[in-house]
């Protein structure tokens, strides 16, 4: 007999919610019941095109059906459509190399080790350290959680962690100098001055920023002209910049990537949960010719994974491209952020526990706060962010819990670009219900 399934047959604590989920189309999840659910996060702000899309499975199974798994050096049709579209219709002016993984955190481990790669292959091997922010986050590897600074998940690690400087986070709601100043002073920008600085700056290889944060703190934006002050500190000091765009790329603030709203180009940019739209794991690297040129003049190479730029990971996430590119999604995910933003303005605006809504396009979040004045946070234990969103789903609404350190309880929205005006509605009124009832119970 087989054994009886339940939430915690076969999977490692932490791995599984009691949520099952039958089928997916276009925004809605559906369980086994029939129960429907509002998926206002994408996921994990993944689904870009919506789910159920039937041209990207049909072109992932033809795929499979020319070439099960070919090395990843190897060339296949699949890998090279990909590679040409990305080059042609997406990446920024000066960033034209691509390497694949078979995700986000593969993804920024990738960019590191191309990093480091590089000066090695230069002949300066004693630039090896990477700078990054407080509040980010790059990914489960070893590597990316080296680099960032995720208060919930760096501890338990901590022995096989550097303790490198880090610069503040662009997080205006709690920043002093900008409040003792009265304005913007970049001072953000200036702390990776700092932390170079303290650093050696002859033994730093990158710096690492998310362009606009992820679910860490929740899409915390820059103001403007930051990011071209974090390019030139780089430029002064020869190190590269890296962009991770995991969360952000592939139109999910409104424009190609977040890097475009300034119209900055990184020396390597990382993109992942977009890209094929939750379709298949894949994620990928983009770098400059100045980057990769004297690895291949050195002779050098860099490591692959064994399943990046899978066959059928890449066909559908050639599809999932044209299909936004086509659909012209991502013009449609900055006209959709900006009717969510009004939504939850005049749902949230005025709200006692709300300290910030933010965002950019379809990446939006929401902080809430004990006290909306002095910015106080509820008591850890109180599990807020963890009530609120158990409060949606009950309402049929999913979204994606963010939130660590000083940002300690923040719910993110990121829904398909195919959401509708009446699907928007649904959002802010279900997120508004689920905050008031995440705070009754939070307050007992």
């Amino acid at each position: 007999m087989q054994p009886q399934r339940t939430d915690r047959y076969a999977f490692l604590p932490g791995t599984q919610r009691p949520v099952r989920i039958a089928r997916a189309e276009g925004c809605t999840l559906f369980t086994p019941e029939g129960d429907r659910i509002l998926d206002a996060a994408g996921g994990a702000i993944v689904a870009n095109i919506g789910h159920g899309r039937t041209e990207v499975v049909e072109a992932a199974a033809a795929a499979l059906q020319e070439v099960t798994y070919a090395v990843p050096p190897f060339v296949t049709e699949a890998r090279l459509r990909l590679a040409e579209r990305l080059q042609e219709h997406w990446l920024p002016d000066g960033v034209s190399r691509c390497a694949f993984a078979s995700g986000g955190s593969e993804s920024v481990d990738l960019a590191l080790r191309i990093a480091r790669q590089h000066f090695v292959s230069k002949g300066e091997p004693a630039r090896y350290k990477v700078i990054g922010r407080h509040l980010s986050y790059h990914g489960t590897t070893l590597s990316g959680l080296d680099v960032a600074d995720h208060p919930k998940r760096r501890p338990a690690l901590g022995p096989w962690l550097h303790d490198w400087p880090k610069a503040p986070a662009c997080y205006a709601l709690r920043c002093d100098a900008c409040r003792t100043a009265g304005a913007c002073t970049l001072d953000c920008a200036d702390g990776f001055e700092a932390a170079i600085q303290a650093a050696d700056p002859e033994t730093v290889a990158a710096v690492i920023v998310e362009p606009i944060g992820g679910s860490t703190a929740g899409a915390l934006v820059p103001p403007p002209g930051y990011l071209e002050r974090v390019a030139e500190i780089c430029r002064r000091h020869g190190i590269l910049w890296i962009a991770d765009e995991v969360m952000t790329g592939f139109g999910r603030t409104g424009a190609r990537f977040a890097v475009d709203h300034e119209g900055v180009a990184p020396d390597l940019l990382v993109g992942g949960k977009g890209l094929a739209g939750g379709y298949a794991p894949i994620g990928g690297v983009y770098a400059s010719e100045a980057v990769t040129e004297p690895i291949a003049a050195a002779g050098d190479e860099v490591m692959f994974y064994t399943f990046a730029a899978h066959p059928s990971a890449c066909a559908a996430a050639d599809k999932v491209l044209e299909i936004l590119a086509r659909e012209a999604l991502v013009e449609r995910a900055a006209r959709m952020g900006e009717a969510l933003t009004e939504r939850l303005q005049a749902e949230l605006g005025d709200h006692p526990h709300v300290a910030e809504i933010r965002g950019r396009g379809l990446l939006q979040a929401v902080e809430l706060v004990q006290d909306r004045a002095s910015g106080h946070p509820f008591p850890r234990e109180a599990n807020l962010t963890a009530r609120v969103v158990a409060a949606g789903l009950r309402n049929g609404v999913f979204f994606y819990p963010g939130g660590a350190g000083a940002a300690q309880d923040v719910v993110c929205l990121g829904p398909p670009f195919i959401v509708t005006e009446d699907e928007l509605d649904l959002i802010a009124t279900a997120l508004a219900k689920a905050i008031d009832a995440g705070v009754a119970r939070a307050s007992r």
